[in-house]
């Protein structure tokens, strides 16, 4: 247990953060999961609509130190490809 009060005021900070993380993950998730329901429905158009939606939201992601950049970099390149090979 925090014996000291720089302890428990990091515990209360990191619990406050860990649930905007979380929000900021799921939402990040939410428009990566368009773009493959997109791909899954061999809609090409609706697919760079939504990867051009989802680009924003990764980026940010990284910004705001949630998902490291190479895991970003990946995944935007995954579904590049994927879009491209409809």
């Amino acid at each position: 247990m925090a014996n000291t009060p720089q302890a428990r005021k990091r515990i209360r900070r990191n619990d406050r953060r860990a649930e905007i993380n979380g929000a900021r993950i799921s939402r990040i998730r939410s428009f990566v999961k368009k773009v493959e329901t997109a791909i899954a429905g061999g809609d090409k158009a609706a697919a760079q609509e939504a990867l051009h939606a989802a680009q924003p939201e990764l980026a940010r992601g990284v910004a705001r130190g949630v998902l490291h950049k190479n895991t970003v970099a990946r995944k935007m390149s995954r579904l590049s490809k994927r879009v491209a090979a409809l």
